[in-house]
């Protein structure tokens, strides 16, 4: 067996861009998100001139070091669509960021190293025509964030996108549980129960970040999900983001036998990654800690973090039996 096949996948990696080659990405920070951004891409590797510069050569050469200096086979990378309301219209204004679909079909098609995961608003009203597209171009996953997109997924009149979806068996990237870096629409899309109709439908879904809270507010919708998951066979949650602050609480339910068996790696870069809050919390020692807080490529710190905290071999290539195409990965350059 070629080993390169067994090598770890990463399910959550944002792409951005700022429209400087032509992508069509845009990024609109406003206040404290301004903030955000330059700390993320300052742990990302990139300097903060870069946003007002090259930004999409950068990010992308930047990911793809990253990648072939880790551990993983291949990641994900994830577009990102506007927000809509439920009449199928842009919300203007709304949204903090967008990545097209047909940016990151281009990427999975240049770059081995890249799975490219589509993002449409199921309101859109060309949203079965855009789905034909990307099923088209090779999409392996969809991505969306119900309560940023302002995606009430239980809406009947929706139920034809999610049954297209089930029949072409593309899996569902789905955030779940509070949200901070991106504008928060409605916040009772963040309940892992507004997936219900498209599970239903029998679309495989991914709940991100495994439904736990991320601001000190947020419900923990954790224990709901665990419900879910006895009644839904296709249904599994992510680990990404879980190092940090407040996510990293519920860390010790995540590790449980019952998650466990349903458990996808990711990392939700170019979020943070560091392990002071699992030193703190006593799920990893010190030592522990220190050697892995050294690994300056932050793919390959969130993935050894993960195997340090005693996630399961499994959760690290389960992915591949969810993805949309079969593949074989291929030898990174």
């Amino acid at each position: 067996m070629n080993q390169n096949n067994l090598k770890p996948l990463d399910c959550h990696v944002h792409i951005v861009g700022n429209g400087s080659s032509g992508s069509g990405c845009w990024i609109r920070l406003r206040g404290a998100k301004r903030i955000l951004a330059r700390f993320m891409l300052a742990n990302f590797g990139l300097p903060v001139a870069s946003l007002k510069g090259d930004l999409d050569r950068l990010y992308v050469e930047r990911l793809l070091h990253l990648v072939r200096t880790s551990s993983l086979g291949q990641t994900t990378i994830l577009a990102h669509d506007n927000v809509y309301d439920e009449s199928g219209n842009i919300i203007e204004g709304k949204g903090s960021f967008y990545v097209p679909n047909q940016y990151v079909l281009r990427l999975g098609r240049e770059h081995p190293e890249f799975l490219p995961v589509v993002s449409i608003h199921p309101a859109r009203k060309d949203a079965l025509d855009e789905l034909d597209r990307c099923l088209e171009g090779g999409a392996v996953m969809m991505k969306c964030l119900p309560n940023c997109h302002n995606i009430n997924v239980n809406d009947p009149r929706l139920k034809p996108f999610w049954k297209k979806m089930a029949d072409a068996r593309l899996p569902l990237l789905a955030h779940t549980g509070g949200e901070l870096s991106v504008p928060v629409v409605n916040k009772a899309y963040q309940d892992p129960r507004i997936l219900t109709q498209a599970l239903e439908c029998g679309v495989t879904i991914i709940a991100a970040h495994s439904a736990t809270s991320s601001g000190v507010f947020d419900p923990n919708y954790l224990p709901v999900l665990s419900q879910m998951l006895d009644r839904y066979p296709h249904l599994y949650a992510d680990n990404s983001a879980l190092c940090s602050p407040l996510r990293s609480k519920h860390l010790r339910t995540c590790l449980q036998e019952k998650l466990q068996a349903r458990m996808v790696h990711g990392s939700d870069l170019p979020i943070p990654v560091s392990g002071v809050w699992l030193w703190l919390r006593g799920l990893i020692d010190y030592g522990t800690y220190r050697t892995l807080e050294k690994i300056p490529n932050v793919l390959e710190r969130d993935y050894q973090l993960k195997k340090a905290l005693g996630f399961s071999p499994e959760s690290f290539t389960r992915l591949r039996g969810l993805l949309r195409t079969s593949y074989t990965v291929r030898k990174k350059s």
